[in-house]
């Protein structure tokens, strides 16, 4: 990337799937190409866009010369595992188009890894910005930590967000890469690296800005709740997946009790009484408050 690469330096490669996301391609690619790190490759898929995004990225492919592909819209996962066939590098850097990489990202990445050998994946913080790329006044700044299978199991939010991850490839292709069925692609990888008994590991060090917008996945409820109910039906047979699972539901119970009533009422239909508590009894009186505006 217009940089010295030494050949004892591990090549990283970056995948970045964009789908209408036009406002925001050249600063998430830009920030690739500012990285402190000297050897990267960059994968790029346009995913059937609508919007303006493929000529934004032929127009940035021509100036910097990295991998692109034009296709029909695929799905997240689909794409990810398309690009992880193309990838020859050590460590795979999945990246949102949407958001924006620290210049010393990948560099602090990859010198942890090369001297933890038994970590898989390898995350950090973020910082919240808006779609003008205004920086949020709250931001939640989590310490070091690890990660195994049971604790993310049980508590989803203790996973690295998905714009810090550094995955080793090898890892990657050996769990099977993404599920295609399943485009939640950063709480299906921790869960499947960390059932195949690798660890997963997040630094306290701000490594990618994460960008909230009207268009984040995030903001379609039934489609969160929808792929990690899934997800962790896979893990039926785990003791703790009846008591995951309900708290999942109630979590999102009460998440979008005052943004989508009549799922928040199907949701808490699948609660049992038993399990009732604050969490629930807060989503309720939002239920049976009067909607706001």
């Amino acid at each position: 990337m217009q940089k010295p690469t030494p050949t004892d330096t591990p090549l990283v490669t970056v995948i970045i799937s964009c789908h209408n996301h036009q406002d925001y391609i050249r600063q998430c690619i830009e920030s690739v190409y500012r990285q402190t790190y000297p050897h990267i490759e960059l994968i790029v898929f346009d995913d059937g866009s609508s919007d303006n995004s493929a000529e934004i990225l032929q127009s940035l492919s021509t100036r910097y010369g990295f991998t692109l592909e034009i296709q029909e819209n695929a799905g997240l996962a689909r794409t990810l595992n398309r690009a992880l066939k193309k990838a020859t590098g050590k460590y795979i850097n999945p990246l949102g188009s949407d958001d924006i990489l620290m210049p010393d990202k990948i560099e602090k990445q990859v010198a942890y890894l090369e001297r933890h050998e038994d970590v898989a994946l390898l995350g950090g913080n973020i910082l919240y910005i808006n779609g003008d790329g205004v920086i949020s006044r709250q931001q939640k700044i989590m310490p070091c930590r690890e990660l195994d299978f049971a604790t993310i199991f049980l508590d989803i939010k203790s996973g690295p967000p998905a714009a810090t991850s550094l995955i080793r490839a090898g890892v990657l292709r050996e769990i099977g890469g993404y599920n295609p069925d399943n485009n939640l692609e950063d709480l299906y990888i921790w869960l499947k690296i960390a059932h195949a008994g690798y660890r997963i590991a997040v630094l306290n060090d701000v490594l990618a800005y994460y960008r909230k917008h009207d268009t984040n996945t995030t903001r379609d409820y039934r489609f969160m709740t929808e792929s990690m109910l899934g997800i962790f039906a896979e893990y039926r047979d785990h003791p703790g997946y009846e008591q995951a699972r309900n708290k999942i539901i109630i979590d999102r119970f009460l998440k979008i009790s005052d943004k989508d009533r009549a799922y928040a009422w199907q949701l808490l239909r699948q609660i049992k009484p038993s399990s009732y508590n604050l969490k629930v009894l807060r989503g309720l009186m939002r239920l049976l408050l009067p909607a706001k505006g």
